[in-house]
């Protein structure tokens, strides 16, 4: 993926994160999740009073692309962090379930975490997952 995509992406992350619903934490995320198709996905974190049902911006966005037929994908950029505070890069790499999610349907999704469109690191997948657990395992 070149530089100019991976800023577009990231874009559309940071325009993803301010549809965030954070009332309680005050931390918003966005996420845009790259197709192989070249469809770009974008989710927000949408929290919940009872904290239980609340959802992250990357499995919003994945979870969309999959309810559109998209299974296959290529990137996702992250863009989170305290509203009004500066955005750290540190404070906005994928939680646990969200990786795992993430392997279901990519072990060679290349991941974004970006504090603007000229700061940000990439990984692979496995960088963050290693060892991980994937739908082959059950064949």
């Amino acid at each position: 993926m070149d530089k100019n995509n991976k800023k577009l992406l990231i874009r559309r992350a940071i325009e993803a994160r301010k549809n965030a619903y954070a009332p309680y934490s005050n931390f918003k995320v966005g996420a845009a999740l790259l197709t192989k198709s070249g469809r770009i996905f974008q989710g927000c974190n949408i929290e919940s009073a009872s904290f239980t049902p609340t959802i992250c911006a990357e499995r919003t966005a994945i979870f969309k692309a999959v309810s559109e037929g998209e299974t296959d994908f290529t990137a996702i950029a992250i863009i989170g962090g305290k509203t009004g505070k500066k955005i750290d890069i540190s404070n906005s790499a994928p939680c646990g379930v969200c990786r795992q999610v993430m392997r279901e349907f990519s072990n060679n999704l290349k991941i974004i975490v970006a504090a603007s469109e000229n700061d940000f690191r990439e990984y692979s997948l496995d960088e963050i997952l290693p060892h991980s657990f994937g739908p082959e395992a059950l064949n």
